[in-house]
């Protein structure tokens, strides 16, 4: 059984009911030879709720998955766009006279960086170690592209997407929040729309959301009005599990909310592969 690490959903690959069963019950017979804390899988459709349950899964995450359809015309997918907070926003922008630049080179990966350290910092969270993302560009290679948007020679948000055959995931978007006025964040994802569909892309994933961040969920849904539920399954699932935030997690951030901006810096290379 092979899966990617840090994907937000992938479907089990099965030919029929049978086929489900006789994985899920060998890799719960492995789970006894193995050192194995739990299974889980992380499927769109909903097909595996009825089947998961009888095999003993229980939902452990409950998240909110945006999807927008690029195959519409660019005007028609504009349109579609919230009027006040997407469609204003990007005209905003271009008013402003924001520069765009798109790559992969070591200047944007660092002016990207910068710019998570500052929303990983206004979150309460220790940002990526740098080293995930130079290796993350070098792996992915033309798969993967970077997009930041200047005001003058600064740089005022950015985000980082890869490609997959016809589908485009963004994964990392951040910004300095003295310039939201401006509209760069809005106006870097309608660029990226219309580079995307350009270059054939068909669908443009925006990612998993927790169902407990109101805020994240409300901007996805200036740009796709219909979301669909992403629950994860887990075997087993203790009950203090179901549906809810790690509590541990928790706990991190209300401490991490105390650290100066640089430590913070400095313990998300430590710890962030304990974290997630």
């Amino acid at each position: 059984m092979v899966s990617l690490p840090f994907s937000d959903h992938c479907e089990p690959l099965f030919d029929s009911a049978e086929e489900l069963d006789f994985v899920v019950n060998f890799l719960q017979a492995e789970m006894e030879h193995q050192d194995w804390k739990y299974l889980e899988i992380r499927p769109i459709k909903e097909r595996f709720d009825r089947k998961g349950q009888k095999a003993g899964f229980r939902p452990a995450n409950l998240f909110y998955l945006h999807r927008l359809d690029l195959r519409p015309t660019l005007e028609k997918i504009f349109q579609s766009l919230h009027k006040d907070s997407a469609q204003r926003r990007i005209r905003r922008a271009e008013r402003a006279g924001i520069s765009f630049e798109c790559g992969r080179s070591e200047e944007l990966l660092k002016d990207l960086y910068d710019l998570l350290v500052l929303t990983r910092g206004r979150h309460n969270l220790p940002p990526q170690p740098y080293v995930w993302f130079r290796n993350l560009v070098d792996c992915m290679g033309d798969a993967l592209e970077m997009r930041v948007t200047y005001k003058g020679a600064l740089p005022i948000a950015a985000l980082l997407t890869l490609r997959f055959r016809n589908t485009i995931y963004y994964k990392y978007g951040c910004s300095n929040s003295e310039f939201h006025n401006l509209g760069a964040m809005p106006a870097l994802l309608w660029r990226t729309i219309q580079e995307s569909k350009a270059a054939g892309s068909e669908d443009f994933d925006l990612g998993r959301t927790e169902s407990q961040n109101k805020g994240l969920i409300a901007f996805k849904n200036h740009w796709v009005r219909e979301h669909t539920r992403l629950v994860y399954w887990r075997y087993p699932c203790p009950d203090s599990l179901v549906l809810g935030e790690d509590w541990k997690l928790r706990i991190l951030k209300r401490a991490f909310a105390c650290m100066p901006k640089r430590l913070l810096a400095v313990t998300g290379r430590l710890v962030y592969r304990h974290i997630g």
